[in-house]
């Protein structure tokens, strides 16, 4: 059995402050939000090693992925969502239910092989496309975690990728 990721999620996900932000999350302008306030997220998440995050009092469960640019080669590090299943890690390219697929999704299919840096630790771990098959039951995890992810889907005709992350 593989070893286990570690889990740190502070905040939660039922109180008044993250249901309404789960709610603005959804919307257009909230999504734009979202979007700029990412470089802080990301440097908060970067300084602590992914221990703590600007949406961590509403208990979202965020990690930093640093994949290769398929492009420049270079590293490229995104906050992002995730579901947590022991010994995987997923995370959903919905990039706010925008038309294009998340430039991350591209990095991890020209280079499966990236970082992650959760609960203070940096992991490396190989990511693995979710077959059709999957993608349901793994979505509605999704959704539990932020029902956001519905808006998201329903604002593009594009497939959202998912992808089991595993230790190297």
């Amino acid at each position: 059995m593989a070893q286990q990721f570690p889990d740190r999620q502070w905040g939660s996900r039922t109180n008044v402050l993250s249901r309404v932000a789960t709610k603005f999350a959804a919307t257009k302008p909230g999504s734009w939000l979202i979007r700029k306030i990412t470089p802080l997220d990301r440097a908060v998440l970067e300084r602590t090693d992914a221990k703590y995050t600007v949406l961590g009092p509403i208990g979202a469960p965020v990690i930093l992925l640093t994949t290769i640019g398929s492009k420049s080669g270079q590293p490229r590090t995104q906050p992002l969502l995730y579901v947590h299943d022991g010994d995987t890690l997923y995370v959903i390219g919905s990039n706010f239910g925008r038309v294009k697929h998340p430039a991350w999704t591209n990095n991890l299919l020209a280079n499966p092989e990236a970082t992650v840096a959760i609960a203070g630790e940096r992991i490396p771990v190989r990511a693995t496309p979710v077959e059709s098959a999957a993608k349901d039951a793994i979505f509605a995890r999704f959704v539990e975690i932020a029902s956001a992810y519905d808006a998201y889907r329903s604002r593009t005709t594009r497939d959202l990728r998912i992808f089991a992350l595993t230790r190297i």
